[in-house]
C-alpha cells in the first residue's frame, strides 16, 4: 500500500479500483484482466498529467515522501561492501549521518549521507536526519581519512537541516558546519554531492562543498524550507501562513533542480521514474549510479592543484552579479 500526497488523490482512487478487482478475481473463475489494463493505462496518463505540471512546492512535499529512498538505501543499492564508521572522536556518534567506505562497481570511495529513518522509532533515534555538531565532525574525520587514503567521496544529501537545539549550539553546531565548508575546499580528493531528498540550509550546505553538485528530479535544495520562509515573510500581527504563502515562498527561492540548474548552481539533474523515486527505487538507483561513475571518471585523474582551483572557481562564481546594459 502506498502512501499518496494530496495532489496524487486522483491516481489513488484509481489504483485503489485495480487492487480491488484484483481481489475479486483472485482464485475465482472470472477474466478481468481487459479492465484492469485499461484502468492501469488510465493511471498512467493521469499521472504523467499531474506530474506534468507540478509546483515548486508540490515537488518539496515529494523531496519529503515518506517512502522515498534514503542514504542507506541507495548504499545498499548502488554499492557493495559498506563498511560504516562511528564517532567523532570528541563527544559522540551521531545517527542522523552515516559514513563510510564502499566500493562503487569497482573504484573505493567514501560515503556519507544523511539517514531520517523509516519508523517512529528510527526517525527519533536518527533525530528526523538533523545532525548534531558530532555528526558533522564525523563526515569531516571520514572525508580527511578518505583523501589520505586516495579516495573519492560520494556525500548524499537528505536533511530539513542542523539540529536546532540547545545541546547542539553548546557543543559547536555553527563552528562544526564552518570547519566543513572550510576544509571541504582543501580537501585533495575528488567529491560529489548528491541532493536526494531534501537539501535544507547550512545542514545540506556542510555537506556540499563539491566538485559536482548534482540532484534527484524531485530533490529540492535551499538556504529555508518554504515554510521557514513564510512565517518570516508573511506571519505578522498574529496572521495565519498556511499553503498559499508556502506555495508562494517555493515560487519565490527557486528550490527545485530545474530552476538550480539553470542558474548554474547543480551540474546534473537525474530523472526519477514517473511519480517519483519511491516508485521504482532500482530504476532511480540505476539513473544515479551511471551518473555517479560518470562524473568520477572526469574528476580522478585531475591533478589537485586543477581539482582545487576547479572547486573554487565554481563556488566563486555562484551568485555572480552582472551589471544591466
Amino acid at each position: 500500500m502506498h502512501y499518496y500526497l494530496d495532489f496524487e488523490r486522483p491516481v489513488a482512487e484509481l489504483e485503489d479500483k485495480i487492487e480491488e478487482l484484483r481481489r475479486l478475481a483472485d482464485g475465482r473463475d472470472m477474466n478481468i484482466t481487459t479492465e484492469i489494463k485499461k484502468l492501469e493505462k488510465k493511471a498512467r496518463d493521469l499521472r504523467a498529467d499531474i506530474f506534468s505540471k507540478i509546483t515548486p512546492w508540490q515537488r518539496t512535499l515529494i523531496a519529503r515522501h515518506p517512502e522515498r529512498p534514503y542514504t542507506l538505501d541507495y548504499i545498499d543499492l548502488l554499492m557493495q561492501d559498506f563498511v560504516e564508521l562511528h564517532g567523532d572522536r570528541r563527544f559522540s556518534d551521531d545517527p542522523a549521518i552515516v559514513a563510510g567506505f564502499a566500493r562503487l562497481g569497482d573504484m573505493p570511495v567514501a560515503v556519507i549521507g544523511h539517514q531520517k529513518g523509516r519508523s517512529t522509532k528510527e526517525r527519533i533515534e536518527r533525530n528526523f536526519g538533523q545532525p548534531h555538531p558530532e555528526g558533522y565532525r564525523k563526515a569531516l574525520r571520514i572525508m580527511k581519512l578518505a583523501e589520505r587514503l586516495g579516495k573519492p567521496i560520494i556525500t548524499l544529501i537528505d536533511t530539513p537541516g542542523a539540529y536546532p537545539g540547545i545541546g547542539a549550539e553548546e557543543r559547536g553546531q555553527a563552528e562544526a558546519i564552518a570547519t566543513n565548508l572550510q576544509d571541504m575546499f582543501t580537501l585533495k580528493t575528488p567529491i560529489i554531492s548528491v541532493v536526494i531528498g531534501e537539501g535544507g540550509s547550512g545542514g545540506a550546505l556542510a555537506l556540499s562543498v563539491a566538485d559536482r553538485i548534482i540532484m534527484l528530479e524531485h530533490a529540492v535544495y535551499s538556504v529555508i524550507s518554504p515554510e521557514g520562509c513564510a512565517a518570516i515573510l508573511w506571519n505578522k500581527n498574529g496572521s495565519t501562513v498556511g499553503r498559499k504563502e508556502y506555495e508562494n515562498a517555493s515560487d519565490a527561492l527557486k528550490i527545485t533542480a530545474q530552476d538550480l540548474y539553470g542558474l548554474g548552481i547543480i551540474d546534473e539533474i537525474i530523472p526519477e521514474p514517473l511519480g517519483g523515486a519511491h516508485r521504482n527505487q532500482k530504476e532511480t538507483a540505476a539513473s544515479l549510479a551511471e551518473a555517479l561513475k560518470r562524473h568520477l571518471a572526469d574528476l580522478i585523474d585531475k591533478p589537485d592543484d586543477i581539482l582545487l582551483e576547479e572547486r573554487y572557481i565554481k563556488f566563486r562564481l555562484i551568485g555572480e552579479l552582472e551589471e544591466a546594459p
